[in-house]
C-alpha cells in the first residue's frame, strides 16, 4: 500500500475555531507556537538590506553565522565553541535526521521519542521507512529504564526535548547523554525553548561532552523569527561533518540574507530578556486564570506553554470548553500522543491584551 499521510494535526482544530469564533472580538488562537511579538529592529534592517542575495550560501553556514551561534552557545551555556552547521528550521531538521542516519547506519531503524511530544519526532521515522518508539515518562522526563533492550539496540537515534513541547517539562540530559553512549545510539536534544527555562538556568546535552551527543537550537523562539526558518545542530564532529556532507548534496541551504540577519540576532542577549519577562507574565497570568476556572494548570519549569487537564474532561472536551467559555483555540493533548489525551496545550502568544481578555471570561465562568 502506497503512504497516505495522516492530517496535519492542527488542521483538526476548524471545529474549536468555529465556536470560539462565536465570541465578539473573535477567537484568540492559543494553539500553535507561533510567535507574536516583533522580533529585534536590527535584525529586520539587516534582513532587508539582502546581504548576500546574488550567491548560492554555503550550507553549512557562513563563517559569521557559524561563529555567532557559537559564540552563544559560550555565553549561554557556558560549553566550549562546538562544532556546527546551520539547518533550513529546526522542524526540517528534526524531520530529515532519521533518513540520513539510516544512510549511515543501515544495521539501525529504529527512532526513539518521548511519548507525549512534538509530532515531528515520529513523523521523521515514518518519512524514512523506519520503526517510531515512543519512550514513557516519569515525571515529565524520559524513563530511560523503561526502553525494551531489543528497541535499544536498532535505535538509530533517541530523541530529548527539554524543555518540552507540549508538558513544560524539564529532561535529565546528562543521563540521556550516558545512555546514548552506553548504547552507541545518538541523542538528539531538541533545545529551541532553552532561553525559556523558569526552574533552572537554561541547560544543553552538550554540558555533559560531545561524543555521540547533538543539541539543536532555533531562532524562531528565542527571537520571534519563525518565519525566517533558520537554526543549528551542534555537537559530536564526525555526526557534524557527516550531516554538512549530507545536507550539501540535498541542497538544504539557509538563504544568505537570514544567515546575515540571524548572526546578529545570536550576538544580542537583550531582546531575549525582554521576551523572557513577557512570556513569563503571560504565562503566570493565564496559569491563575485557569485555576480560578478549575482547570490544573502548574506554571512550567519552561518553554511558553501551559499543560493542562480538568476533572471529567478529556482533551478534546477541555478544548472545546475553553472554546466556549473563553474563546481560547487550545491544543488537545491527543495531537502529541496517546499518553497526552487528558489534556491540552495552551501557548501563551498572543498579544498581552488578548491573554487578559481570555483570562477575564475565564475567571466570570468560574
Amino acid at each position: 500500500m502506497s503512504f497516505q499521510p495522516p492530517p496535519y494535526p492542527y488542521e483538526r482544530l476548524e471545529g474549536l475555531r468555529a465556536l470560539a469564533s462565536r465570541h465578539d472580538g473573535g477567537a484568540i488562537d492559543c494553539s500553535i507556537g507561533t510567535p507574536v511579538d516583533a522580533p529585534p529592529s536590527f535584525v529586520v534592517q539587516e534582513l532587508a538590506a539582502a546581504t548576500g542575495a546574488r550567491g548560492y550560501p554555503p550550507s553549512a553556514g557562513t563563517p559569521r553565522y557559524r561563529e555567532a551561534a557559537a559564540a552563544w552557545m559560550t555565553r549561554r551555556f557556558g560549553v566550549p565553541a562546538p562544532d556546527l552547521a546551520a539547518c533550513v528550521g529546526t522542524k526540517e531538521f528534526v524531520a530529515s535526521l532519521a533518513g540520513y542516519l539510516h544512510l549511515r547506519r543501515r544495521e539501525r531503524d529504529t527512532v526513539l521519542y518521548p511519548a507525549i511530544a512534538y509530532p515531528t519526532y515520529a513523523m521523521g521515522a515514518t518519512l524514512a521507512g523506519l520503526r517510531a518508539v515512543e519512550v514513557p515518562l516519569r515525571d515529565g522526563a524520559l524513563d530511560l529504564g523503561a526502553i525494551d533492550p531489543l528497541d535499544a539496540a536498532r535505535a538509530l537515534v533517541l530523541w530529548s526535548n527539554s524543555p518540552s513541547n507540549p508538558t513544560g517539562r524539564l529532561d535529565d540530559l546528562g543521563a540521556a547523554a550516558r545512555w546514548g553512549r552506553d548504547h552507541d545510539v545518538l541523542v538528539a536534544s531538541d533545545e529551541c525553548y532553552a532561553d525559556f527555562t523558569w526552574d533552572d538556568r537554561p541547560r544543553t546535552i552538550l554540558e555533559h561532552g560531545v561524543e555521540n551527543v547533538l543539541a539543536v537550537h532555533s531562532v524562531s523562539k528565542r527571537s520571534n523569527l519563525a518565519g525566517v526558518r533558520a537554526g543549528f545542530y551542534a555537537g559530536d564532529p564526525a555526526i557534524v561533518a557527516y550531516l554538512r556532507l549530507v545536507r550539501q548534496h540535498a541542497g538544504l541551504m539557509v538563504a544568505a540574507p537570514v544567515q546575515s540577519a540571524v548572526a546578529l540576532a545570536y550576538d544580542d542577549d537583550a531582546h531575549v530578556e525582554r521576551q523572557r519577562e513577557t512570556y513569563h507574565r503571560r504565562l503566570a497570568r493565564l496559569a491563575q486564570a485557569l485555576a480560578t476556572a478549575g482547570v490544573r494548570c502548574p506554571m512550567p519549569q519552561g518553554s511558553f506553554y501551559l499543560w493542562c487537564s480538568r476533572e471529567g474532561m478529556d482533551g478534546w472536551q477541555l478544548a472545546e470548553w475553553l472554546a466556549e467559555a473563553s474563546a481560547l483555540i487550545v491544543s488537545p493533548g491527543e495531537l502529541y500522543g496517546p499518553a497526552g489525551s487528558s489534556h491540552v496545550r495552551v501557548a501563551v502568544v498572543q498579544p498581552d491584551d488578548r491573554i487578559e481578555l481570555a483570562a477575564s471570561r475565564l475567571e466570570e465562568s468560574a
